[in-house]
């Protein structure tokens, strides 16, 4: 199953992440990459054309992610697991302090 989301850089639409069987992708969309005034989302992900793929969820997303009580209220609210990162990416950080944040892209079918 591969879930994925669009990852805003200060409103704009600067790339998208996503997982499926073999880990996680992120990619920079390429209208982003071509402002002048296009910023990494993070200092571990620069500004590339290519994809950047992992195993495990990138730190920085990883980062985003809610700890302590409030984990714990995402994870009952939406009945979601811990160890279910990418849920708990698109079901938590669509609206995070800071200068991004991740929309959950409606899977097909929906």
């Amino acid at each position: 199953m591969r879930r994925e989301g669009l990852v805003y850089m200060e409103g704009r639409l600067a790339g998208r992440i996503s997982e499926d069987e073999h880990g996680y992708c992120f990619i920079y969309e390429e209208e982003y990459l071509q402002k002048a005034d296009a910023r990494a989302v993070s200092m571990l992900l620069p500004l590339c054309k290519e994809a950047y793929q992992d195993k495990r969820l990138f730190p920085f997303f990883d980062g985003l992610i809610p700890e302590g009580w409030l984990l714990d209220i995402a994870e009952q609210t939406w009945k979601l697991d811990a160890r279910d990162r990418m849920g708990l990416l698109l079901a938590c950080c669509q609206d995070c302090i800071g200068a991004v944040c991740i929309r959950p892209v409606p899977e097909e079918g929906v």
